[in-house]
């Protein structure tokens, strides 16, 4: 039943009258308390009549507005509430509430790692206990890909910190391939989640190219002083990631025309779920279909080919469909080799 404004407001002031237990309520007290209360918030002059209230006294005793309100007559004259304790703004929660609640609880536990956000915080543990003590066998209706245990994910606010503030910091970083850390003066200018791993983009001060580092592979991150920050000028994340899978972008590099095969029953997944912004359809086959991409060729989207196996097929270029057949040929090389070979026998290779 919907309830318009004007009648939202006798509502809680008859609810707030009926809380006051120092003074004995009349329906007249009440028609004076809810015309004052409707000169104040509308304007409204010309007051309310006893019949008007009446009917909002039965209609809060009701279900209809889901309000159950306990209203009692004492000595045929005074209302009040029978229990205490009572108020329409105490109303439990129903099942869709807690649902819908739930929802944005996770929601907006996703920002919980930023103190930009620690008001926010507070306000998300607020919820998350209410609901708990609401109702204990609420479940979770949206569940997040979420890794808490990954490295670096503790330098996340202090490099969004440095975004917003345009501040340089030095961050030790060892990649991977790197036998031993570096230090460098990083610019960030933004931070980018791909596959549950973030990364910092910017520039350094001595190169100026544009460079991503994984937030997993940084040792220490410090504040710097007395060099200026150096900002994306008019660059911006969607620009710069509009020609690749993932996060790898090769400046200077051109973007390729990337044919695929992609067999039953991935098809449908494809097609609606692209690869790239850029698939386009080419043709139907029988028991398949060809799609187009427009992009870099980088490890990410190799990554992406390989994780259907063989339900998608390089077509174009050779150089990708070549570079996709090796690693797949180095993958059937240990699946060749016993399982009790020593490893410095195995024919599997990963120099690919």
């Amino acid at each position: 039943m919907p309830v318009n404004r004007n009648a939202l407001i006798r509502y809680k002031t008859i609810d707030a009258c009926l809380r006051n237990r120092h003074r004995q309520w009349t329906l007249a007290a009440l028609v004076e308390k809810v015309s004052e209360a409707l000169y104040e918030y509308e304007g409204i002059v010309k007051g309310i009549s006893v019949r008007t209230v009446q009917a909002d006294i039965q209609l809060m005793r009701s279900d209809k507005l889901g309000y159950f309100a306990p209203i009692v007559v004492r000595q045929k004259k005074y209302y009040t509430y029978e229990d205490p304790s009572y108020s329409i703004t105490n109303l439990p929660l129903s099942e869709g509430d807690l649902s819908r609640m739930n929802e944005a609880v996770e929601v907006l536990k996703q920002f919980r790692g930023f103190s930009h956000f620690s008001s926010l915080n507070d306000v998300v543990q607020r919820l998350e206990d209410h609901l708990y003590s609401t109702a204990q066998k609420t479940a979770a209706v949206i569940d997040f890909e979420k890794n808490d245990n990954l490295k670096g994910l503790h330098f996340l606010d202090e490099l969004y910190q440095a975004v917003v503030q345009q501040r340089v910091v030095q961050i030790t970083y060892q990649s991977f391939q790197a036998r031993q850390p570096q230090t460098l003066p990083f610019h960030v200018w933004w931070l980018k989640e791909f596959k549950n791993r973030w990364f910092a983009v910017g520039t350094t001060t001595k190169n100026r190219q544009i460079m991503t580092l994984a937030l997993d592979r940084m040792l220490t991150i410090e504040p710097v002083t007395g060099v200026a920050y150096i900002g994306r000028q008019a660059l911006s994340p969607e620009e710069y990631y509009r020609h690749v899978v993932g996060v790898s972008v090769n400046e200077g590099v051109r973007v390729t025309k990337v044919r695929l095969r992609v067999k039953m029953p991935h098809a449908p997944y494809i097609e609606t779920k692209p690869l790239h912004a850029s698939q386009r359809l080419l043709e139907r086959e029988k028991g398949s279909i060809v799609i187009q991409l427009a992009v870099q060729l980088n490890h990410e989207l190799e990554r992406e080919i390989m994780g259907y196996g063989n339900g998608i097929e390089v077509l174009a270029p050779e150089r990708l469909r070549n570079r996709i057949a090796q690693r797949l040929a180095d993958a059937l090389a240990c699946y060749s080799t016993p399982t009790d070979v020593p490893p410095e026998q195995a024919s599997c290779s990963d120099e690919h």
